[in-house]
């Protein structure tokens, strides 16, 4: 008995501290890298102030920076919001500016009206990720509603508090 219980004990772990290596040596997926923490509110369709949301963003491409939002840091919060950081560049030669009136919004500006924080990293750090972020537009899909037990699979795109629409 006494042999089995060591045997049992042995292969549990070898089986432990190999699932230990292979975690390890985990290669990198698309999940990973959204470290940057930024909070800011929206304003949501109906023109009501929702927020702030908790977005948790990583570069892609020197053009474009996603992020996933939450309404809070509770580690099993609901994703309710995507938004991209487009460089303006791109955003601006590619998107009619009918439909960057209705669905994108200028970070500067936004960034402007004092509402956005860039948390988690030191005071310098924080100013360089906001210069950053001045030069990009952003468009959000709201994908689940505030209080509903499920998607409904209507999408929204709130805009940022302070959105001005372009004139050029």
């Amino acid at each position: 008995m006494f042999k089995l219980l060591s045997l049992t004990a042995v292969c549990s772990l070898f089986v432990l501290s190999t699932g230990v290596a292979l975690a390890e040596e985990k290669k990198p997926t698309p999940a990973d890298g959204f470290t940057i923490h930024v909070m800011a509110p929206h304003k949501m369709e109906d023109g009501t102030i929702a927020g702030p949301f908790h977005h948790y963003c990583k570069g892609i491409s020197p053009e474009v920076l996603q992020c996933l939002l939450f309404e809070s840091t509770d580690p099993n919060a609901l994703l309710v919001e995507i938004e991209y950081f487009i460089a303006k560049p791109v955003s601006r030669a590619h998107v009619p500016l009918k439909t960057w009136n209705k669905y994108y919004h200028d970070h500067q500006v936004e960034i402007d009206t004092g509402r956005v924080q860039v948390l988690d990293v030191p005071e310098a750090q924080a100013k360089e990720i906001a210069a950053a972020a001045a030069k990009t537009d952003g468009i959000i899909f709201h994908l689940w509603p505030k209080g509903a037990k499920a998607p409904t699979g209507e999408v929204g795109h709130p805009t940022s508090v302070g959105h001005k629409p372009r004139k050029e």
